[in-house]
C-alpha cells in the first residue's frame, strides 16, 4: 500500500511536468520552397528513383483522423497536386471510433508518420501530414532525404516522436524525415568520443527515435545507473527535447539533459554525416546542446553520460488552502521566502501550482532522501500553516521508493496500476506505459502556452505578482527547470551549453498554459474557439504580470509561446549571435528552418 501511494503521488508530480519540447522539429518553410503542383515539384519517376535508394521506405502519410474528417478531405498526400479527395465519411464508424481511441495513446500516434502529440494551437497551427515521408532505418536514409530535399528545394520536416507544442513536427507540402524506427540502445562503461583521448566514462548511446521510457528501462532497469532525461515516458531522447536543453524531475542534481550530451552523429545540410563532440566539430556540438532542434542538422544518434543511482526517488505532494485572499497573499509570501532556504538545492524538483482558488498545489519530487527526511524539510512551512487553523488547511505527504524501480513496469503493475496507462494494442511490446497524469496532453489542442524564468535573486519579492497573475490563470512553478541551487557539477557542465544563461540563476520556470480537447476537422470534436479565445486572453494577462516582475529574463525554447516577442533574446540571450554564426556556417542555404529557430528570421533572404 505504501508503494502504491508513493507511485500515485510521484507519477502525478512527474506527469505535471510538461512533456513537450521533446520533439524533433519541422519547418515553417523558407520562402520559395517548391510545393506540390508546381513545375519544380519532383515527378513520380523522381520519387520512385529516390525511394529505391533507401534502406527504409517512402510513404505518403495520412492524418490519424482521416476516417473522421468532416468533409472527407484528406490532408496532403502523394500525387501531382498533393491532395486526395475522398467521399464523406461516417464519423460514428468503427474506423473513426478506433482513431479517436488511439488519439489518447501517445505510442499509437507515434507509430503513424502523420501522427503528432498535439492536435494544434489556436490561431497558430494545425497538425497536417507531410506529402511524403522517409521512413528512415539508418543515418544513410536520413542523409539521402536531406540531399533529395536540398536538390529539389523542398520544405523539410524532421520528426522522431512528434512531441512538440509549436508545430515543428508537422507541415503541409513537405518531405518528412521520420526517425521513429531508429531506436537502438547501447550501454558503454568507458565511452571515449571520436578524436578524444580523455579517459572513458559510463554512457549510453541511443538512436534518434528512442523514447525516454526505453532509455530508462535499459540504463536503470538493466544496468543500475541513471541518465538525465525527461519526465514523460513517450518523449524522444535524441531530438528537440535534448537539443533545446531538456529538463527532468531531478535536473538540479544531474543537470540539464543537454549538459549530459557527450557526442552526436549528425547529418548536416549538405547531406554529410559528421560526429560532433568536444574534440571535433566543437562549434556544432555546442550549438546542439541548447540551440534548438531541427536547426543545425538531423541528429541520428546521441551518446549521453550516465550517473550512479541515488538511494531513492520520491515525491512530496498535497495542497495548502487559504480561506481568504489576504491569507493567500500571506501564504505566498511565506512560501517564496521558504523556498530559497529550504528547497533550492540538488535534492528537489518539479512544481508548485499557484491557483485562483487560493490553493498551493504541491507536486514535488526528490532524490536520495527518505520520506521522513523529505517531510522534515517542509516542517517549518507546515508548522507556520498549522498555527493558523482559522486561515489555512494543509494536506502533505512524502513517500519514496528504491531508485531501481522508478521505471519498472512490473513494479507499477503490482503496486500502482492506476498510476500508469498501458499500451494494450495487439502486438505491442510488453512494458510500454505512460503516466496517467499525462493523459490530458495527448492530442491536446493548445489555447495558449507561455513560460518565464524566475530569478532566485528577488524570488521572495514575487509573491504579489504571483497572486495577481493567479487571479487570471494558474501559474505553475517548475523548480527543476531552474538551475539556481543545482549541484556544482550540474552547473559547471550546464554553463558549457548554448541554453539561455538566465537558467543558471533561475529558481524556477513559470509556466502558464491552457488547452482543450479539440481535433480540427473532426465532426463533434472541433476546438471550441470561444473557449480558446477566452483562455488565451487570461493566460496572456497572467503572463504579462509575471513578465513585468522579471525584466530581462527569458523563456524556455521547448515550452514557450508560439508568439513569443523578441524570441532570439528570450530563448538564448547573449548566446544568440554565436548560434547564428554557427547556423550560417553549417546551413547557409537554410535547409533546416523551423518556427522561431536560430536563423529563421533570415529564411528567404
Amino acid at each position: 500500500m505504501v508503494f502504491r501511494l508513493f507511485t500515485v503521488a510521484l507519477t502525478g508530480a512527474v506527469a505535471l511536468a510538461a512533456c513537450g519540447a521533446a520533439t524533433v522539429p519541422i519547418t515553417p518553410a523558407p520562402i520559395a520552397t517548391c510545393r506540390p503542383g508546381q513545375p519544380c515539384w519532383p515527378s513520380a519517376d523522381d520519387w520512385q528513383r529516390f525511394a529505391a535508394t533507401l534502406h527504409g521506405t517512402l510513404e505518403a502519410p495520412r492524418s490519424p483522423f482521416e476516417a473522421c474528417r468532416v468533409d472527407g478531405t484528406a490532408p496532403p498526400s502523394g500525387g501531382a497536386a498533393g491532395r486526395v479527395h475522398a467521399p464523406a465519411v461516417d464519423t460514428h464508424s468503427a474506423a473513426c471510433a478506433a482513431a479517436l481511441r488511439d488519439a489518447r495513446n501517445p505510442y499509437a500516434l507515434q507509430d503513424l508518420a502523420g501522427g503528432t502529440e498535439s492536435a494544434g494551437w489556436f490561431d497558430a497551427w494545425t497538425a497536417t501530414p507531410s506529402t511524403y515521408a522517409v521512413v528512415a532505418r539508418d543515418a544513410d536514409d536520413v542523409a539521402a532525404g536531406v540531399r533529395f530535399a536540398r536538390a529539389h528545394n523542398l520544405r523539410l520536416v524532421i520528426k522522431g516522436t512528434g512531441h512538440d507544442y509549436l508545430g515543428r513536427s508537422s507541415a503541409p507540402d513537405s518531405l518528412l524525415i521520420w526517425t521513429h524506427a531508429m531506436r537502438e540502445i547501447a550501454v558503454n562503461d568507458a565511452f571515449v568520443g571520436a578524436g578524444c583521448t580523455a579517459p572513458g566514462v559510463p554512457a549510453v548511446s541511443v538512436g534518434a527515435g528512442t523514447r525516454w521510457l526505453e532509455a530508462y528501462q535499459e540504463v536503470t532497469g538493466k544496468h543500475g545507473r541513471y541518465v538525465q532525461g525527461g519526465g514523460c515516458t513517450s518523449v524522444g531522447a535524441a531530438g528537440g527535447f535534448l537539443q533545446g536543453g531538456g529538463f527532468g524531475s531531478w535536473s538540479k542534481k544531474y543537470g540539464i539533459a543537454a549538459a549530459g550530451l557527450l557526442e552526436a552523429e549528425v547529418v548536416t545540410a549538405d547531406g554529410e554525416r559528421v560526429i560532433a563532440n568536444a574534440c571535433q566539430h566543437a562549434d556544432l556540438f555546442w550549438a546542439l546542446r541548447g540551440g534548438g532542434g531541427g536547426t543545425f542538422g538531423v541528429v541520428t544518434r546521441v551518446t549521453l553520460m550516465t550517473h550512479p543511482l541515488p538511494r531513492t526517488f520520491g515525491s512530496l505532494s498535497g495542497v495548502i488552502t487559504a480561506k481568504s485572499d489576504a491569507a493567500f497573499r500571506a501564504l505566498l509570501a511565506q512560501f517564496t521566502a521558504f523556498y530559497p532556504t529550504a528547497l533550492n538545492n540538488e535534492h528537489w524538483g518539479e512544481q508548485v501550482a499557484v491557483r485562483g482558488d487560493n490553493t498551493l498545489r504541491i507536486a514535488m519530487t526528490f532524490e536520495d532522501l527518505t520520506g521522513a527526511e523529505a517531510e522534515s524539510v517542509w516542517q517549518p512551512l507546515r508548522a507556520w500553516v498549522e498555527r493558523q487553523p482559522a486561515l489555512y488547511t494543509i494536506q502533505l505527504a512524502a513517500l519514496a521508493l528504491p531508485a531501481t524501480q522508478m521505471w519498472s513496469f512490473a513494479f507499477f503493475q503490482q503496486y500502482a496500476k492506476d498510476a500508469i496507462v498501458v499500451d494494450d494494442r495487439p502486438g505491442q511490446p510488453p512494458g510500454h506505459f505512460w503516466w496517467a497524469g499525462d493523459a490530458a496532453q495527448v492530442s491536446a489542442y493548445w489555447y495558449a502556452y507561455t513560460s518565464r524564468w524566475l530569478p532566485l535573486a528577488g524570488f521572495a519579492d514575487l509573491a504579489p505578482a504571483l497572486f495577481e497573475a493567479s487571479r487570471h490563470w494558474s501559474v505553475e512553478l517548475h523548480f527543476n527547470k531552474g538551475q539556481a541551487g543545482a549541484s556544482e557539477d550540474a552547473l559547471r557542465r550546464g554553463r558549457e551549453t548554448a541554453i539561455h544563461p538566465a537558467v543558471f540563476g533561475a529558481a524556477a520556470l513559470a509556466i502558464i498554459a491552457a488547452a482543450g480537447e479539440g481535433l480540427p476537422g473532426v465532426a463533434g470534436h472541433e476546438p471550441d474557439r470561444a473557449e480558446a479565445a477566452h483562455a488565451k486572453a487570461e493566460v496572456e494577462a497572467a503572463m504579462q504580470i509575471v513578465r513585468a516582475a522579471t525584466p530581462g529574463s527569458g523563456s524556455y525554447v521547448n515550452e514557450t509561446d508560439y508568439f513569443e516577442p523578441d524570441w532570439q533574446r528570450s530563448f538564448w540571450g547573449d548566446n544568440y549571435p554565436r548560434l547564428l554564426a554557427i547556423k550560417r556556417t553549417y546551413d547557409p542555404r537554410g535547409v533546416f528552418t523551423c518556427h522561431h529557430c536560430v536563423g529563421s528570421e533570415l529564411a528567404g533572404k
